[in-house]
């Protein structure tokens, strides 16, 4: 449904040329989905031709205007919150509804009245008084077409809510004498938030129960609202309530309802009066009976409620005085008892005429008949004399009384003489009434038990006496036991087993001790204090059994704490009870894993296997549980060496060299496995022993195939060479011995070598039958253990003056020599060291030295001439590394040494 109409409003005098402004009025239901064409702003603007309608604006070729005819633009001037439930084509100018759905009630509830243009929400009188708007401002565009729209789009309601009352319960109160006709307004109508005829129109009720109706009364805003009208008599005596349910119907098309439960309550009036059930009852009373003695009683009743329904009693006034005082008459009850004694003169009948009032009304009227039948036998007499302390008809008794205390006699006999009596005692107790021998009629009463406070403090006896006619007498005996302090309290738990934390805040709460004391007063009431053997910072009130500690607790200094407490009442003397206090210290993660040592140092023999065990890593950690869980781990060096966290041994993952390295420091952490985990850290030195491996390594002479120009001239007693070597162990397996242990030549034992610097000397002077290749064999020793190691090395001495064909002695070096071998060691005092030669030898040898020396250059200077006047070249000799490893028993063989070799002619 569209309404348009347009308001062109006439041009203003600074803005004629190009403004006018323009009002469309839309309207569309509440409710409707997306994209629903709320209308055209080109086509109700006249901006674009309708169907079969043409257009109005100048008509131009085609070319021009393709050219000069820019595209129509449509934009909101703002975009407020009606912009949120329309969407404006930019290029068409059709309004549709968005994807948020109006809803009319929630909309114009937000938007109120008298809202600004500009994107807003108005309610507006126009065009009637429920208009609910959605205010647009549209700017339309070029500038040639410049329209400034004012748009309005009227929500019209649709019923989408139904009638609801505030409250499901609605009470409304008659009172039972309500008139018909009486109007009642119903409190709570029901709401509607939809308009007009959609809005609440009419109320029912599910059920009238014949005596009500509802009718509507409609306001000057429009509000109706229910009223209920009474349409029959009411009695509450018959009927106090009424339930039904009330409907609420709106105007909609299907109508929608709500309902609520109606209670229609009935008031009292005192609209009845009190009414006997009896008209007259007939009682007898004895004349020996006692003062106070209930004769009757009468009894009416008021249907009504409340102040209403109260009845007092009274005697008419035709009761004459005698019967007023002999009978006494209680007001609220109704109880007739007797007042006085009866005499001998009084009348045998007595008539009472008894009044029932009530507010408002006639008395009720009864009578009680009331007949005195007159005794001529006078009963038996009871006459007690007590021995236990008796106050006012009470016998007081200690409990801690024994068996068979006494507590009174009692003379049972006949006023007239005539008849026997006889007497027993009436109730439950420890008690006994019995003949008191020798005497007739003299009975004792005592106790039969033990009597306990605590199970019974009061006891009601009677001794009751009787003739051979049937009289009966009854002597009513109160005994009230008095409270010994025969109790000590007693703990609710003899062992109370507690825990706590370490470190805890002082003046910790431990508990709160509690002491029952079957006793009464001072007798029950129970202090508490501690034992001997408690701790002097546990601290416990003496009135309300608070225990608490007043330090820290440390578990690792103290686990578990035992002592005893007292509970004492306040008797005399005094009793009391023991408990025991069981306190467990729970342990927190307060302590880091302590190594024994702060320092591990291990001595392991080098080529220790891999994984083979080091040591143990000792360390504790004074918690306990989880706390003291300890994990080890290797901090550095964690790809050499490994650590069992279960044991704490320490294994190497490979074999270690001492030669190589020969200690290694390491620090191993602790880790336990509390919450946060503490830690600590220790520092192991490992130090590799020495294993005797390596036999010695001899650094001089280089080869096998060196020798030495020996000059005849050598004084006996001079160094010729020496024999240099060096062992990688230490201590006793780096020691080094020399000795010969096979000789070749023309004289060989010549020549000795010093068993520990390895000094070859001359022993005696060259002959002229000593020249030529003296070959000696020396075994280089270690003294490790357990079995020594050796090498040996082959010493070439050639003597003769000069040296004049030196690929001959080459040649004797070739062939492989025919040596017997010694078996003699040498001997020599052992210091572990590794090639030192003594101080004392040192100058001796270097003059010995100095001279060869010389005689060497003059030597090598003569064999080069020699060599260079040659025919021929030399052969180039081959590089050979040959060290020869003689054994001690056997033929010599000669194996390769990465040695390389030097050829030697001189020193």
């Amino acid at each position: 449904h569209l309404l348009l109409f347009f308001l062109f409003v006439g041009p203003f005098s600074c803005l004629a040329s190009y403004s006018r402004a323009t009002e469309l009025l839309y309207s569309l239901n509440e409710g409707l989905p997306a994209g629903v064409l709320i209308g055209s702003l080109a086509e109700d603007l006249r901006l674009v031709p309708r169907a079969g309608r043409q257009d109005p604006r100048p008509q131009l070729p085609e070319g021009a205007r393709a050219e000069r005819t820019p595209p129509l633009s449509f934009s909101l001037a703002s975009r407020g919150l009606s912009g949120q439930y329309v969407t404006l084509d930019n290029r068409s100018g059709e309004l549709h509804t968005s994807a948020q759905e109006i809803d009319r009630e929630a909309l114009c509830l937000e938007g109120g009245g008298g809202a600004a243009w500009g994107g807003s929400i108005s309610v507006s009188s126009s065009p009637s008084s429920d208009s609910c708007l959605l205010l647009l401002d549209v700017l339309v565009l070029p500038q040639e077409y410049f329209r400034f729209v004012k748009v309005k789009i009227a929500i019209r309601d649709v019923n989408d809510n139904a009638p609801q009352f505030p409250v499901s319960q609605i009470s409304v109160w008659v009172p039972e004498n309500a008139p018909v006709n009486t109007r009642l307004a119903i409190e709570h109508p029901a709401m509607d938030p939809d308009v007009g005829t959609n809005g609440v129109q009419t109320y029912r009720l599910l059920d009238y129960h014949r005596v009500f109706t509802l009718d509507v009364e409609e306001n000057e805003n429009g509000e109706r609202t229910p009223y209920l009208i009474v349409m029959g008599l009411l009695d509450r005596e018959t009927q106090d309530q009424y339930l039904s349910i009330i409907v609420a119907e709106d105007g909609g098309s299907p109508p929608l309802l709500g309902s609520a439960t109606l209670t229609i309550g009935i008031t009292d009036i005192n609209d009845n009066c009190p009414l006997f059930t009896d008209s007259q009852i007939n009682v007898t009373v004895f004349g020996n009976a006692t003062v106070g003695t209930p004769v009757a009683a009468v009894q009416a009743v008021d249907r009504d409620l409340g102040t209403n329904a109260q009845i007092t009693y009274s005697y008419s006034q035709k009761v004459p005085q005698a019967s007023k005082d002999l009978f006494h008459l209680d007001e609220t009850t109704g109880v007739i008892k007797l007042f006085s004694k009866i005499g001998g003169s009084v009348l045998e009948t007595h008539k009472l005429t008894i009044l029932a009032n009530g507010p408002g009304c006639i008395p009720a009227v009864t009578t009680a008949l009331v007949t005195i039948i007159k005794v001529i036998f006078r009963p038996p007499e009871i006459v007690p004399r007590y021995i236990a302390n008796e106050v006012d008809g009470i016998v007081y008794l200690k409990e801690v009384e024994p068996v068979n205390t006494p507590i009174a006699f009692f003379t049972i006999r006949d006023p007239e003489g005539k008849y026997k009596v006889n007497c027993y005692l009436d109730g439950e107790g420890p008690f006994r009434l019995s003949p008191y021998k020798p005497y007739n009629n003299e009975y004792l009463l005592e106790t039969t038990k033990p009597m306990d406070y605590e199970l019974q403090q009061f006891y009601e006896i009677a001794v009751v006496a009787w003739n051979s006619e049937g009289f009966h007498v009854k002597k009513i005996i109160k005994v009230q036991l008095l409270d010994d302090n025969d109790n000590a309290p007693i703990f609710l738990q003899p062992l109370l087993e507690l825990t706590i934390e370490e470190n805890n805040a002082p003046n910790a709460f431990l508990t709160k001790l509690y002491a029952t004391d079957a006793d009464s007063g001072e007798r029950g009431q129970v202090s508490y204090f501690l034992g001997p053997d408690a701790p002097s910072y546990f601290s416990l009130d003496s009135v309300t059994g608070i225990l608490t500690v007043s330090t820290q607790l440390d578990r690792e200094e103290k686990e578990k704490y035992r002592y005893t407490v007292r509970a004492v009442d306040s008797g005399k003397p005094p009793r009391e009870s023991v408990a025991t206090v069981a306190l467990t210290v729970l342990d927190k993660n307060d302590n880091s894993p302590r190594f024994i040592n702060k320092d591990f140092s291990f001595f392991v023999p080098e080529n220790f296997p891999g994984y083979g065990e080091i040591g143990v890593i000792s360390v504790t950690d004074a918690d306990a549980g989880r706390n003291g869980w300890v994990a080890l781990s290797v901090v550095n060096q964690s790809d050499i060496f490994v650590i069992d966290t279960g044991k704490g041994m320490l294994r190497a993952k490979v074999s270690l060299d001492r030669e190589q390295q020969s200690s290694y420091t390491l620090w191993v952490e602790a880790v336990d496995g509390g919450e946060p985990a503490l830690s600590s850290t220790a520092k192991i030195t490992i130090l590799l022993l020495d294993i005797n491996d390596n036999p010695p390594l001899v650094l001089f002479p280089q080869s096998n195939m060196s020798y030495l120009l020996v000059l005849p001239s050598t004084l006996p007693g001079s160094p010729v060479t020496e024999v240099y070597a060096v062992d990688k162990d230490t201590g006793m397996n780096a020691v080094i011995a020399y000795s010969i242990i096979g000789r070749r030549g023309p004289r060989p034992e010549s020549f000795r070598i010093d068993p520990k610097t390895g000094n070859i000397t001359l022993e005696e002077a060259l002959l002229q039958t000593d020249y030529g290749l003296h070959r000696l064999l020396v075994k280089v020793s270690d003294h490790g253990y357990p079995e020594p190691l050796h090498s040996t090395v082959m010493v070439n001495l050639f003597v003769n003056d000069t040296v004049s064909n030196e690929s001959y002695i080459e040649s004797l070096l070739r062939k492989e020599p025919e040596i017997n071998v010694e078996e003699k060691e040498p001997q020599i005092s052992i210091e572990p060291t590794h090639r030192k030669v003594e101080s004392v030898s040192c100058v001796p040898t270097l003059v010995a030295l100095s001279v060869i020396s010389l005689g060497s250059i003059t030597l090598v200077t003569g064999m080069g001439i020699y060599i260079c006047l040659r025919r021929g070249k030399k052969h180039h000799r081959q590089d050979e590394n040959l060290e020869v490893q003689i054994p001690l028993k056997g033929k010599i063989d000669l194996h390769m040494r990465e040695r390389k070799p030097v050829a030697i002619s001189n020193i």
